[in-house]
């Protein structure tokens, strides 16, 4: 009787491992644990005492084998390090500190999600301890097209299990622990599948997984870890959780990007990285990764390093919290026009009128004729000065350095004595659209420093600080923009461009992006600085039709949004020696659209209100 229940016994246990853990099965039959049993049974020898040894055996091997099932991950793990990398931190740059803080050692991992302990602590046991040990973590490590929903899966807490049980074990190493969490995210190329996506993507990702790390390792330090390629602010993560910043020199990422011109000499690209994170008050580490050597680029560093220390009181400055905008205030933004036809200065539709200026237009009295007529219409003015054509060089190549070297004085002695005769507010921008990377104007492609010396110098000519002057920065609202931030007090007003139609290789009108589209991505590059928005350029291209749509939407837009002060709509074709081979865009509207739009706009403030 006990041999028939030990043979049933067997012949279910054999029939559970078949059905749910065959390879158990298989070692079994190897191990010959069962034919033992079998054999043993079959020669009625010592029955009782086999069979309780033969089924404890069984027991065991399974329970065994259940555990392992259990506990291992279904996938194997792909955590590795990564030998090829060669990222040394050649120094550190604090704006009050005169040497480099630490002696960094340098390591890279990729990690994927699951977490299977025995990986992880075998590939922190190939990590040496040392007093500063920085870790770079790519998450996940693969390439771009195997993982594209990696920042929304951190998110959503898919690596939740994996970053604390690798925290946890990290916990365990001797000296201060620094973690880099997918770096080099601004660079506008895919070769990591977190590179180049929506930076609020970005930045809620990086934000949970340090938030992660800190639980389970309160000790550890955080690096955020853009390259330095213009436009890292805008995936400034905030600073609640970040310790250091790190940019790379010549990074895999910055060789495979064309959007902006490479720099090439060394302290010039050490010093434009990092004045790029002077908003963000953290110690920057300088990283190489190119073929400079390090003692060359230690010397750059120094240099980049005087110099910035030697500007800081232009770079680096309080945030003017007092003149940050009333987002609650409800008032009618201001309403312009660039009109040089005269189609609608006269339509009693418009507050402002907007006027190109150069130092040609200065010297021979017409901008005097030009804003007299804006003032005798009983209009604001926006006056865009543009620091170039004086009759003494045609295009004046180094229109910033004459600007601050004290050249055009007279001019701009002319400007301010003109802008005193009226009693109207003047908007007065200078050489706007600076951070494009083009040469249409002779500040563009310039040294951020020159530019925004050049700027404060002509914002601070007038001496008697003429009330009805307000100070406006003018950039496109590009990529970038921030690193020509020329201080709060010279600025009252951010300007921004909107046109619908940026893109030469845009044909189709309908392809045009919304007023909406593109001013959410401007605006939010200019959230690191607190001033009221002025749209001192916008316009449309397309059948009379479609801009009225297009326009439509526009002004619910801007009458929804308080931080919008004011609008001005450039009334004209734009210069056709700019486009090339084909026609030039015209953005101007009829009389009846632009009352739409104005009609539209009155009745969306009144909404919101």
């Amino acid at each position: 009787m006990f041999i028939k229940i030990v043979n049933g016994v067997s012949d279910q246990l054999s029939l559970f491992i078949d059905f749910n853990f065959p390879e158990v099965r298989s070692v079994i039959i190897e191990k010959r644990y069962l034919g033992f049993l079998q054999q043993t049974l079959g020669h009625r020898m010592k029955i009782s005492r086999v069979i309780v040894i033969a089924a404890g055996l069984i027991s065991t091997l399974l329970l065994v084998f259940v555990i392992q099932k259990l506990t291992s991950p279904s996938v194997r793990s792909y955590d590795a390090l990564d030998s090829t990398f060669h990222e040394p931190v050649i120094g550190t740059f604090e704006l009050n500190a005169q040497q480099t803080a630490h002696s960094f050692s340098h390591y890279a991992l990729k990690l994927d999600k699951h977490p299977d302990n025995a990986s992880i602590n075998k590939l922190i046991a190939k990590i040496p301890d040392a007093a500063h040990l920085i870790i770079t973590i790519s998450m996940p490590g693969t390439d771009y097209a195997s993982a594209p929903n990696v920042l929304k899966e951190v998110r959503e807490g898919a690596y939740d299990a994996k970053i604390k049980a690798f925290c946890l074990a990290l916990a365990r190493k001797s000296g201060t622990t620094y973690l880099r969490w997918n770096p080099e995210m601004e660079v506008p190329v895919q070769l990591y599948p977190w590179q180049y996506q929506a930076p609020v993507d970005y930045i809620e990702a990086f934000n949970h997984f340090c938030k992660l790390a800190r639980s389970v390792f309160p000790a550890v330090k955080i690096v955020w870890g853009p390259a330095g390629y213009p436009g890292s602010d805008e995936y400034w993560p905030g600073p609640v959780f970040v310790d250091y910043i790190s940019v790379t020199i010549d990074g895999k990422s910055e060789l495979a990007a064309t959007a902006f011109p490479a720099v090439k000499d060394p302290e010039e690209n050490v010093r434009r990285k990092i004045q790029r994170m002077r908003m963000f008050g953290k110690p920057v580490l300088v990283m190489k990764a190119g073929s400079v050597s390090e003692a060359d680029l230690k010397a750059a560093l120094v240099k980049a390093a005087a110099s910035t220390r030697l500007n800081a009181g232009i770079l680096y400055q309080t945030q003017d919290t007092e003149g940050a905008p009333n987002v609650t205030e409800k008032r009618t933004p201001l309403i312009g026009v660039y009109d040089p036809k005269a189609l609608l200065v006269n339509s009693g539709l418009i507050d402002a009128e907007h006027i190109f200026v150069d130092l040609i237009a200065v010297q021979n009295g017409q901008f005097e004729r030009d804003f007299n007529a804006i003032v005798s219409r009983r209009h604001d003015a926006i006056v865009s000065i543009e620091p170039w054509h004086n009759a003494g060089v045609k295009k004046d190549s180094n229109a910033l350095g004459n600007v601050i070297n004290g050249i055009y004085d007279a001019e701009f002695a002319e400007i301010y004595r003109v802008l005193a005769t009226s009693k109207q507010t003047v908007y007065l921008r200078f050489a706007h659209e600076m951070e494009i990377p083009i040469h249409r104007y002779a500040w563009q492609s310039q040294d951020p420093v020159l530019y925004i010396k050049a700027f404060r110098y002509f914002m601070n000519f007038d001496g008697s600080k003429n009330k009805r002057i307000k100070k406006v920065w003018g950039p496109a609202g590009d990529r970038g923009s921030i690193e020509w931030w020329p201080g709060d007090d010279v600025v009252d007003y951010i300007s921004i461009a909107i046109y619908g139609l940026p893109d030469k290789n845009i044909t189709d009108p309908e392809q045009q992006e919304s007023f909406e589209t593109i001013y959410n991505r401007k605006h939010y590059r200019m959230r690191l600085v607190n001033k009221p928005i002025f749209i001192t350029e916008f316009g449309v291209k397309g059948p009379e039709n479609f801009k009225k749509k297009w326009l439509e939407k526009a002004a619910e837009v801007i009458g929804n949004r308080p931080e919008i002060r004011g609008v001005s709509y450039f009334n004209l074709a734009d210069n056709p020696k700019v486009w090339g081979n084909i026609p030039p865009p015209d953005w101007s509207v009829s009389k009846p659209t632009f009352q739409h739009f104005v009609n539209t706009l009155s009745m969306a403030r009144v909404g919101f209100r």
